[in-house]
């Protein structure tokens, strides 16, 4: 009898582990303390966009995850940008030039690590 309890408690504490899981991978969970639903401030260049690069991240989950990297690229002067969660990426649009190592300190200051930054054309 003793038994039979123990299993039924493992197996519930599982079936929750896992519903949670999946709702943190598909970003619906309230991941890194955040609800996910909070909505960034949309923020257009002063100038002309003169080039883009792509950063490739490791360690986004979820919109809170998504919303904290476009916040801390948008203080950026000169840069606005927009992560795609489904690539782990995010496409910076700049209308100057912006060392590659300020980006990477704009994402790694929030735990993320960053694979690669490349121009769009690359």
């Amino acid at each position: 009898m003793g038994n039979i309890i123990i299993i039924a408690a493992l197996a519930v504490i599982i079936f929750f582990a896992v519903r949670g899981t999946i709702k943190h991978t598909k970003g619906e969970g309230g991941c890194c303390g955040g609800s996910g639903a909070g909505i960034t401030e949309t923020k257009e260049l002063s100038g002309k966009v003169t080039a883009v690069k792509i950063i490739e991240i490791e360690g986004m989950h979820c919109e809170n995850c998504k919303n904290s990297v476009e916040r801390s690229i948008n203080k950026i002067e000169g840069a606005v940008g927009k992560v795609n969660l489904k690539k782990n990426i995010c496409e910076v649009s700049m209308d100057r030039e912006i060392s590659d190592e300020t980006l990477r300190i704009a994402v790694e200051r929030l735990d993320f690590k960053v694979k690669s930054i490349k121009n769009r054309d690359e």
